[in-house]
């Protein structure tokens, strides 16, 4: 692919694609601005940024956040973009914050010590179909209706309903091709101008690009490699032993990738 049909591609994209999202969240101004819209918290000032922060899990599956940035209250907030409806939004984030709690508590701390956390999640589609553009989802004793705080702070965005709020307008710069606001929303218009108009963002955005056409290259031989020997597992050609031994895998992950494959 040569550079025009690079540039030609990177013009289709637009923040709400998590390629563009993931270089526009590598400014700190970027991060700090959408924040602050989408928490109407306009005195909040965001210290440090992580993006594609990436959150081991020793006993199950690890996590790669989109964004985990730091305010000046030492309060943690991840910021996630999700164009796709094809999963459990919700349990996505039950569990990513789940993980990321764990990664950010210091080990035999008291829980008293554990660190607020805020997940801000941005889907394409209003799954929950109530026609609001901010959901804030709040624990409340049912017996009561009192709501009580355990630290954990809960925002779904959505950019499918238009309501005239801040935060309305600013998903419409997330999708909308030429949709820019240098007044309301001036770094995170800048960011998208960059990459998508200007020629070193465009370079930045084509070597992102081929990554990922080459990682999409190693993961399809991987995959292709990984059936061809479940395959011959399930043959008798091989034993479970040598399967385990070629998949670097030990036999109770073999026995669980087979069944997941059957």
């Amino acid at each position: 692919m040569n550079c025009e049909e690079y540039a030609s591609r990177v013009k289709l994209l637009n923040p709400m694609d998590d390629d563009l999202f993931k270089k526009m969240a590598e400014d700190v101004d970027f991060c700090q601005e959408i924040i602050r819209v989408i928490l109407g918290a306009h005195d909040l000032q965001v210290l440090e940024v992580r993006d594609q922060h990436s959150v081991k899990n020793l006993q199950g599956r690890s996590v790669i956040l989109d964004v985990l940035c730091i305010n000046q209250l030492g309060e943690y907030i991840t910021v996630e973009v999700q164009k796709s409806d094809d999963d459990n939004h919700q349990k996505r984030v039950r569990y990513n914050s789940s993980c990321v709690t764990a990664n950010i508590t210091e080990p035999g701390s008291k829980f008293e010590n554990v660190p607020e956390l805020c997940s801000i999640y941005i889907s394409k589609s209003d799954f929950f179909g109530k026609g609001k553009t901010v959901y804030h989802v709040d624990r409340v004793l049912r017996e009561t209706g009192d709501v009580v705080d355990n630290g954990f702070c809960e925002i779904y965005v959505n950019a499918r309903v238009r309501d005239d709020t801040p935060v309305s307008e600013l998903m419409a710069i997330f999708t909308q091709d030429d949709a820019y606001d240098d007044h309301k929303f001036p770094a995170t218009s800048r960011r998208k101008r960059h990459f998508k108009e200007g020629q070193e963002g465009a370079n930045e955005m084509s070597k992102i690009m081929d990554e990922i056409r080459e990682d999409g290259i190693a993961e399809g031989i991987e995959r292709g490699r990984r059936q061809l020997i479940l395959l011959q597992y399930r043959e008798g050609d091989i034993t479970l032993q040598r399967a385990c031994s070629y998949l670097h895998l030990s036999e109770e992950q073999f026995l669980e990738l087979e069944r997941q494959n059957d």
